[in-house]
Parts: C-alpha cells; structure tokens; sequence
C-alpha cells in the first residue's frame, strides 16, 4: 500500500518505463503469438496494458483518458506503444495534480470492496508487472528481443 504519493510516482514512473522496453519489442507479425492457441496474445496483452489503467485509476477516483476500446486492439505495434506512453504520462500528471497523501489512507469502493486508495494504487503496479512477465515469455517464445528489465536476460550475459 502507498502512503506518500511520492513513492507512488516515483515507482510508476520506473514501472512504466519497463513496460515501454516490452512493448517496444513488440513486432507486428507476432502480435499474435500465444503460449497456446486461444491464450492470450502479445498484442492483446500489449493493449490490455494500454487501455485498463483508465478503468484501474478510475477505481481510485483518478480519471484517465481511455487509450480506446478493449476490443479495438490496434494491428500495429508502433499504436499500442504510443497509446500506452500517452496514458502512462497522463496517469504520472493527474496523480501527481489530484491525489494527496492523505487521499491514499482513504477507503473506495474498489471491485465491489471497500479498500484504501493506496491500496488500490499498489494492485495496479501488479497489475502491470504480471501482465509484462506473460509479454516476456512470450517475446522469447517468439524469437523477439527480451529486455533485461530487473537485470541483463541470458543474452546480454553472454555479450558481457
């Protein structure tokens, strides 16, 4: 749970930044690719990531400009890069505006429960944290570039 809109800011900022190294390894043609068929796609995962933070912030009463529609996952990858970075600023500019500290000890209604802001906060940072680990396999199951997001991957160990 956040208590100091700092840290919030401070860990999103870095949070964001490694989803956009992901995504950036998104290429076109393997927007498609799944741990199996019917699984969840790189490129829905990508747009997933990009549009549920207006509906995720909105829970904490911070109201965010939807990326687009759930269902209109864009067929480029370049659009869903540049819809994420555009949400991820404005999610760093409207925390940082219109939430307080106090704010973050403050009970909303999140998912049919009652919980502090912060903690509402928190669960969006793992919300994109688990949805980037399943992009990550599936980029190496693609053949695609694996950022070393906590540390180098095994081929950047091997080019040390």
């Amino acid at each position: 749970m956040y208590r100091k809109v700092f840290d919030f800011l401070q860990e999103w900022a870095d949070e964001a930044e490694k989803t956009q190294q992901v995504l950036r390894s998104l290429r076109d043609e393997k927007l498609d690719q799944a741990i199996e068929e019917g699984h969840n796609t790189l490129g829905w995962l990508g747009w997933h990531l990009a549009v549920s933070p207006a509906f995720l912030f909105g829970q904490a009463g911070v109201e965010i400009t939807p990326a687009g529609k759930p269902e209109d996952q864009p067929r480029q990858a370049k659009e869903i890069l540049a819809a994420y970075e555009r949400v991820a600023d404005e999610v760093s500019q409207k925390a940082g505006k219109e939430l307080t500290d106090a704010a973050l000890e403050e009970n909303v209604d999140f998912l049919g429960r009652e919980a502090p802001r912060g903690v509402v906060l928190r669960t969006v940072i793992n919300h994109q944290i688990h949805h980037r680990g399943e992009m990550v396999v599936l980029l190496r199951q693609a053949g695609l570039e694996v950022p070393g997001l906590y540390g180098p991957t095994k081929e950047q160990m091997e080019k040390m």
